[in-house]
Order: C-alpha cells, then sequence, then structure tokens
C-alpha cells in the first residue's frame, strides 16, 4: 500500500517467478509471442539484467548483449516483428512503448515483483524440482517473494516436467500448490531442437556423433541440458559459468582453443563477436495436448 501501481488500456501480460531464476521466463515468453504473431503486435518489455546501459532503449537485432542484456537480444533476433525494449523502470517503459510504438499487447518479462505496474493477466513459472511451496528464501534458498503472492497469478506453470509427466505427479503437485479457484495450472517439459551453426544451418548428426564438444553454459540451472545431451549420446566436456556471464578477455581466449564448441541461445549472443565458431542448441517449453488446451485457453483471454 505504499506505492501506487498503475494499470493501462493496453493489455500487460506479466510473466514471472518467486525465485531467483531457472524457471524458463524467456522461453515462455517466446511461446507467447510465437502464438501472438503476427496477427497482433505485441511488445516486450524487460529489465536487460546486466546490460551495460541505462533506461529505456528498443533492441533491435543489431544490438549488442551489453547494450541491451542478453535475453532481450535473443528475442528480437528470434521475432524481429516484435517490439522489444528493456527498462528498469517499467511503468516509464510501458508508457514509452506506448507513446513509440502503439503496441496492442505487451508482455512483462520477469515482471512479477513490480507491483507498481497492474498486469491485465498474469503467469507464474515455478519449476518441477524447485516448486515454490518446498523452496526456502534467499539467502538460504532461490525465493525472492512470498509464496502467498502466487495468488496473484491467473495461470501457473509448472516447467521442466519429466515427459511424460504421470496422472500421479500431476495430483500430487496440484494438491501441493493449493491455487485459488479462478487459477490455471498446466504442465510444460523443455523441447530441443536440432543443433545449429551460429548462421543456423544444421549439424549432421555424423558431426554430432564423431566430435567431442565443450559444453559452455552461463544459465540459472543446465541440468536438464545435460541430461538431454547424454540421452542423445553427443559427448561433451562442460565449462559451467554463473547465469549471464559476462566471458573476459581470457575466459575468450581460452575458449577459442576448446573446439568444437557448443551452447545455449542466451549464450550465443554474448559469445558473437569474440568466437568465430560455435554451435548452438535451441530449446522450447512443450506441452501435452491437455496442457496445450490450457494455454489456448489462457492466450483466447486477450
Amino acid at each position: 500500500g505504499w506505492f501506487t501501481s498503475r494499470s493501462y488500456e493496453v493489455p500487460i501480460l506479466c510473466i514471472g517467478n518467486l525465485s531467483t531464476g531457472g524457471s524458463g521466463k524467456t522461453p515462455m515468453a517466446e511461446w507467447f509471442l510465437s502464438r501472438l504473431l503476427p496477427e497482433r503486435k505485441v511488445a516486450v518489455l524487460s529489465r536487460g539484467y546486466k546490460r551495460e546501459t541505462e533506461g529505456f532503449h528498443l533492441v533491435s537485432p543489431e544490438r549488442t548483449a551489453a547494450e541491451v542484456g542478453d535475453e532481450p537480444l535473443q528475442m528480437a533476433r528470434k521475432f524481429p516483428e516484435a517490439v522489444i525494449a528493456v527498462d528498469a523502470n517499467r511503468q516509464r517503459g510501458i508508457e514509452e512503448l506506448i507513446a513509440l510504438e502503439d503496441p496492442e499487447i505487451i508482455l512483462l518479462d520477469d515482471g512479477f515483483q513490480h507491483r507498481r505496474v497492474k498486469p491485465a493477466q498474469a503467469v507464474l513459472l515455478t519449476a518441477y524440482d524447485e516448486l515454490y511451496p518446498d523452496e526456502a528464501y534467499l539467502p538460504a534458498g532461490n525465493l525472492r517473494d512470498h509464496r502467498t503472492q502466487a495468488g496473484r497469478a491467473d495461470l501457473v506453470v509448472v516447467t521442466k516436467c519429466p515427459n511424460p509427466l504421470s496422472a500421479e505427479d500431476r495430483e500430487r503437485i496440484q494438491k501441493k500448490l493449493a491455487l485459488r479457484d479462478g487459477q490455471e495450472l498446466a504442465f510444460a517439459s523443455l523441447c530441443y531442437s536440432q543443433i545449429r551453426d551460429r548462421k543456423g544451418e544444421l549439424i549432421s548428426e555424423d558431426t554430432l556423433k564423431n566430435e567431442k564438444f565443450t559444453l559452455v553454459t552461463g544459465i540459472a540451472r543446465p541440468e536438464p541440458l545435460l541430461a538431454y545431451l547424454k540421452k542423445s549420446g553427443i559427448q561433451f566436456e562442460h565449462l559451467k559459468f554463473s547465469d549471464h556471464h559476462k566471458f573476459s578477455p581470457s575466459e575468450l581466449s581460452a575458449l577459442k582453443k576448446r573446439q568444437p564448441l557448443l551452447t545455449t541461445e542466451k549464450d550465443a549472443v554474448r559469445l558473437e563477436g569474440a568466437l568465430d565458431t560455435f554451435y548452438v542448441l535451441p530449446v522450447e517449453h512443450c506441452f501435452s495436448e491437455m496442457d496445450q488446451a490450457v494455454m489456448e485457453r489462457f492466450l483466447a483471454r486477450f
């Protein structure tokens, strides 16, 4: 009750979590973009975590991760028809987007903690193996907001689920979350696409099977990626860095000697320009037929 919370005529869809990261917010924003575009003019507002600039910036594919942040740049390159912007001040960012671009919908990326904006709908993500009812608060755990704030969500998505997810698991999680009447619940798994080079060309199976890669990750929770690569029979050595890691000149020099390199889409936008050659493994959220129906029903609200 200390600050004014603003609502807007343009529908705001907030995507966030209660923890410090690793629940898949960017792939979820991309899922909504893929469904809303090109029929609707959609904007995404992010704070641009760890960027070296301040204030409001529109994100074009030509920008750098240092200028606008890795995740906003990733979305701008994958969805050039969308309007992507960064601003730590979410009210100002929304007002700038409305004035400059007149979008029909604004996706507020990682905005669940920003109470100064009242969204039309809010999506809360929680990872299958780190459900918010089980998590401790910072610094002992990863929770950065009170569990009761889950009640503000219109849709809760349990991400990074095993595929397939058993009926018993669904029922167990549903009871644990104890959602209020009117809240929707969906379950998502991570799906990895074919490995590509930095130009987007597919890499042959022979190359994948005959090479031993150096896997470079600067993401919050790389465990699902590691499990997928091991299951696929791809040989790799893992170099793990912190989330949104800014690679130093000495680290980049060492990586140049560790070819062939394999990395994530998010890491790729921070490595480009410094490394000439690397392979990229795209990832997205996938839904069962039942959960897809829940997501489409929620999407119909816009």
